[in-house]
C-alpha cells in the first residue's frame, strides 16, 4: 500500500510540475497540489480501514491522518499569503461615517485590516473542519421526561415530591442552590447532550448544534448559541452593491445579536459560575472564549488540536473585542453614550504599530503550545504538530532547516516507523513551496530530497528516483554559492576571485554562481542588519565604524563585479546596497561602495530605472565631495595670509562655493530619485528612496545655506544667492517642502531659523530694509 502512495505522490507532483507557472492552478482549492496530497492520504486511510485490522496499522493511520490535516492546513493558509491584499476600508472610517454600522460589518473591516487575524480565522476554520465528528446524544421523546414523570406522579398521588428532586421544570431549576437535581436518567442525558453541543461548537457547526437543541426540546440553548452571531443588517451597513442572488426586499431584515456584548458578558459569568456543572461552564466558555474563561475552556481540551483551537479562538475573540473597545463610537457596543463620545481616530502608522505588537503577542502565545500537555493523541512535540505550528507562524524555512539538521545529525532515526512518511512529506513540502515561489533554504532542500531518494531506493522505487533527483535542479549552484557565502569576511578579494573561478571544476556556470552568491550574501546580511524604519538618522552625529554585518553587506558587491557578464546584476545590487546605507545615514559606507565599483558600470543603460538611480547616486556624491572640499578650503583661510595667498585662496574658495551652489540647485530642481514625492505609497524600494530624499534634501539645502552665509563677508552677494535658495525651496514646482515635513517638521524649523538669521545678517551693513540684499 505504501508503494502505491509513493507512485501516486509522484504522479501528482509530475502533473503539478507541468503547470508550475500557473499559481492559480497550483493553489486551486480542489485540484491544486496540496488538496491532491490530502486526498491521497485520505484514500490510503480508507484503504487501510477496509483491508487491515486497525490494531496492526494504528500508528501508520495516525501518521496519515496528521499528514492529511497538514496538507489541508497548507491549502488553507498559502493562497492568502500568495495573494496581494487590496485596499481595505478601515473600521474607524465606517464608524465615523455611520455609528450604527452593524457589528458584523465592523468585524469584517477589522478582519480585513489585520493579516494576522485573517490567518488565525483561517486556521480556526481548518481546526473546525478537521475536528472529530461530535458525539450524538441518545434520542429523547420529551424534555426531562423522567423528572417530569416523577413530579406528575407525586402531584397525582399527593405523596409530595421525591427528596432531592427539583420541583419545577424551568431551565434554571437545578441551579437555584437548594441542592435539588434531575432524575438520574435526565441528568445523564443532560450531560451527554451538553457535551455534544460543545462538540458541535468545537467543529464550527453552530447551525447543527442549534438544530440539535430544537430536537431536544431546549430552544433556549439554541438561542444561547445563536447569540454568538454578530449583527448583520444590510440596510444600515453602507453596503450598496447587492449580490445577484440577493432579494432587495430582504434589505430591511436583520440577523445576529444586536446585544452581543451583553450576551458575551452573561456567557462569561456563566462560565465562571462554580455553582454550574463543569460541562455547562465549558459550553459557555466555548461560546464566548476569553482570557478570563481560558482555564475553563482548556479543561475540556484532550488533544493538541483542541488546545490549539481553544487558544486561537481566545485570541480571535479577544482581538475583535479589543479593537471594538478601542474604536468606540458604535451604537451596538455602547449605545448612545458611545455614539456621542465618537470614534477613536488614529493614524495608519499607529494601527500598523499596534498590529505588530499584537503579532508578537500571538507569536509568543503560539510558541507556548510547543510544550502543552495533552491527554489524548500525539504529543505537542510530534513532528507533524511541530510542522503545523511553524506553518501557522509562517516559518516554513525554519521548519525545513530543523528537519534537515535532524537528518544530518541522525536525531531522526532511520529505522523508526515515522522516518519514511516524514521524509515523503517534507520532500513534497519542499517542492510544493518552491513551485509556489515561497523561499526555502536550498541546502536544507538538498538534504531532505537526498534523504527521500534513499527512502525510494530502499522501497525499490527506482523508476521514481530520476524524477526526484531532477528536482534538485540548480541547487548544485546554490550549494556552491552557500560555500562562498560562508567565507564571509575571512577571504580577501583575490581569494574570493579564485574560489569563484574554481566553480568551473564542478561544471558550474561561474556567472550564475556569482549572481546567486551575491544575492545570498545580501539576504544573509539584511537578516543581521536593522530594518529601514523609525526616525530619520541625524547627520550631525559622529557615525561609528562599520560593523561586521555592514562590511559583509558592502562586500557582497564583489561577487558581481568580477565579470562584465554580471554587471547588470551588479548595477541593481549596488543600488540596493547604496539605498540601504544612505537610508540609514551611513554616507561613508555608501561612498566606499561607489569607490569599489568599476567605472564601466556607469555605461550600463538597462534597466533604465536602475541606471537612472545609479547616476543619481553619482550626482549626490559629486555634490558631497564638493561640500567636503569647501569645508577643507574654508579651514585654510587664516588671518595672517599675505595678499597673494589670500587672493588665491579667495579665488579657490569662491570657485568651490559656486560649483557646489550650482550642483545643489541642479539636484533640487530635478526629479532626484523620486518624481511624485507627495505620494508616499509604494513598494519598499520607493519608500527607501523617499526616506533618502527626506534625509538629504534638507541636509544639502541647510549645508548650502550655511556655506553661503558663512562666506557673506568674503562674497557679499552670497546673501542674495542664499535668499534665492529660499525661493527654490518654497517653489511648489519642485515639491521640496515634502522632504522637509518628515520627523514632525524638525528640519523645516532648523531651516527657517537659519533663514531668519540670514535675513538679520543682511542688515549687518546698515539700513532697515531686509529685502535690500535681494535687489542690490
Amino acid at each position: 500500500m505504501a508503494d502505491n502512495l509513493y507512485i501516486q505522490c509522484a504522479e501528482a507532483l509530475a502533473l503539478a510540475q507541468s503547470m508550475k507557472d500557473d499559481l492559480a492552478a497550483l493553489l486551486h482549492p480542489e485540484t491544486g497540489l496540496a488538496p491532491k496530497f490530502r486526498q491521497l492520504c485520505r484514500n490510503q486511510i480508507e484503504e487501510l480501514e477496509n483491508t487491515v485490522s486497525y490494531e496492526d496499522v494504528s500508528e501508520e493511520m495516525e501518521l496519515l491522518r496528521l499528514e492529511e490535516n497538514t496538507w489541508a492546513l497548507l491549502q488553507a493558509v498559502m493562497p492568502a499569503r500568495k495573494t496581494e491584499t487590496s485596499n481595505v476600508e478601515y473600521a474607524q472610517d465606517l464608524l465615523q461615517q455611520n455609528p450604527y454600522t452593524p457589528t458584523a460589518t465592523i468585524a469584517q473591516a477589522i478582519l480585513n485590516a489585520s493579516p494576522v487575524l485573517t490567518e488565525l480565522i483561517v486556521v480556526r476554520e481548518w481546526l473546525q473542519e478537521t475536528a472529530p465528528s461530535p458525539m450524538q446524544p441518545e434520542a429523547t421523546t420529551g424534555y426531562w421526561k423522567f423528572t417530569k414523570h416523577s413530579i406528575m406522579q407525586a402531584l397525582r398521588t399527593g405523596s409530595g415530591a421525591r427528596t432531592g428532586l427539583v420541583k419545577e421544570l424551568d431551565p434554571d431549576a437545578v441551579n437555584r442552590g437548594d441542592g435539588c437535581s434531575l432524575a438520574a436518567d435526565d441528568s445523564s442525558y443532560e450531560k451527554g447532550f451538553v457535551q455534544a453541543l460543545y462538540g458541535y461548537i468545537r467543529a464550527g457547526r453552530l447551525e447543527d448544534g442549534i438544530e440539535l437543541c430544537k430536537r431536544a426540546h431546549q430552544p433556549w440553548r439554541a438561542t444561547s448559541i445563536r447569540g454568538s452571531l454578530l449583527l448583520h443588517w444590510k440596510a444600515i451597513a453602507n453596503e450598496h452593491i447587492l449580490d445577484e442572488v440577493d432579494d432587495p426586499e430582504d434589505d430591511d431584515a436583520w440577523t445576529g445579536n444586536p446585544n452581543r456584548r451583553l450576551w458575551k458578558s452573561t456567557c462569561t459569568h456563566a462560565a465562571l459560575n462554580t455553582a454550574l456543572a463543569d460541562y455547562e461552564r465549558v459550553l459557555y466558555a466555548a461560546l464566548a472564549p476569553s482570557p478570563r474563561t481560558s482555564l475553563i475552556l482548556k479543561s475540556a481540551c484532550r488533544t493538541w488540536e483542541d488546545h490549539l483551537w481553544a487558544q486561537i479562538s481566545i485570541m480571535c475573540e479577544e482581538k475583535q473585542t479589543m479593537e471594538m473597545s478601542r474604536l468606540g463610537g458604535s451604537f451596538w457596543e455602547g449605545g448612545m453614550v458611545a455614539v456621542e463620545k465618537g470614534t477613536r481616530t488614529v493614524s495608519r502608522e499607529k494601527m500598523e504599530e499596534e498590529e505588530e505588537e499584537w503579532e508578537e503577542e500571538v507569536r509568543g502565545t503560539l510558541d507556548g503550545l510547543k510544550s502543552v500537555h495533552v491527554e489524548e493523541g500525539p504529543p505537542a512535540d510530534h513532528p507533524f504538530h511541530f510542522s503545523q505550528l511553524n506553518i501557522i507562524q509562517d516559518r516554513t524555512g525554519f521548519l525545513l532547516q530543523v528537519f534537515a539538521e535532524g537528518l544530518q545529525s541522525h536525531s531522526v532515526q532511520t529505522n523508526s516507523y515515522e522516518y519514511a512518511p516524514m521524509c515523503r512529506f517534507f520532500a513534497h513540502l519542499c517542492l510544493f513551496l518552491k513551485m509556489i515561489d515561497v523561499a526555502v533554504p536550498p541546502d536544507a532542500v538538498v538534504v531532505i530530497l537526498e534523504a527521500y531518494l534513499q527512502v525510494l531506493e530502499a522501497a525499490g522505487q527506482r523508476d521514481l528516483i530520476a524524477m526526484y533527483a531532477g528536482a534538485l535542479g540548480e541547487n548544485a549552484v546554490s550549494r556552491y554559492a552557500l560555500f562562498l557565502v560562508s567565507l564571509e569576511l575571512s577571504a580577501d578579494l583575490s581569494e574570493r576571485r579564485l574560489a569563484l573561478t574554481r566553480a568551473k571544476e564542478h561544471g558550474l556556470d561561474v556567472d550564475s554562481v556569482a549572481a546567486v552568491t551575491a544575492e545570498m550574501t545580501m539576504n544573509k546580511a539584511l537578516e543581521l542588519l536593522p530594518a529601514l524604519r523609525g526616525p530619520l538618522p541625524s547627520m550631525t552625529v559622529l557615525q561609528p565604524p562599520a560593523s561586521d554585518a555592514e562590511n559583509f553587506f558592502l562586500r557582497s558587491i564583489e561577487w558581481t563585479t568580477f565579470s562584465e557578464a554580471t554587471y547588470d546584476r551588479a548595477l541593481e545590487q549596488a543600488n540596493h546596497i547604496c539605498r540601504y546605507f544612505l537610508a540609514t545615514g551611513r554616507v561613508q559606507l555608501a561612498q566606499q561602495l561607489l569607490n569599489m565599483l568599476p567605472t564601466e558600470l556607469a555605461a550600463v543603460g538597462e534597466p533604465e530605472e536602475q541606471a537612472t538611480e545609479y547616476l543619481h547616486y553619482r550626482q549626490f556624491f559629486s555634490i558631497w565631495e564638493t561640500l567636503e572640499r569647501i569645508v577643507e578650503c574654508q579651514a585654510l583661510g587664516v588671518s595672517d595670509m599675505n595678499r597673494d595667498t589670500r587672493s588665491a585662496w579667495l579665488q579657490d574658495y569662491k570657485l568651490l562655493i559656486d560649483q557646489g551652489q550650482e550642483q545643489i540647485i541642479k539636484l533640487l530642481t530635478s526629479e532626484w530619485l523620486v518624481s511624485d514625492v507627495e505620494n508616499t505609497d509604494g513598494d519598499a524600494r520607493r519608500r527607501a528612496l523617499i526616506r533618502i530624499r527626506q534625509i538629504y534634501i534638507p541636509e544639502l539645502v541647510i549645508r548650502l545655506h550655511f556655506t553661503l552665509f558663512a562666506s557673506r563677508h568674503q562674497f557679499p552677494k552670497n546673501i542674495k544667492l542664499l535668499l534665492q535658495l529660499v525661493n527654490v525651496v518654497a517653489d511648489s514646482r519642485y515639491k521640496l517642502y515634502e522632504d522637509f515635513c518628515s520627523d514632525n517638521g524638525a528640519r523645516l524649523d532648523d531651516y527657517l531659523g537659519a533663514v531668519r538669521r540670514a535675513i538679520l545678517g543682511g542688515l549687518e551693513g546698515g539700513g532697515s530694509d531686509p529685502f535690500r540684499v535681494v535687489v542690490a
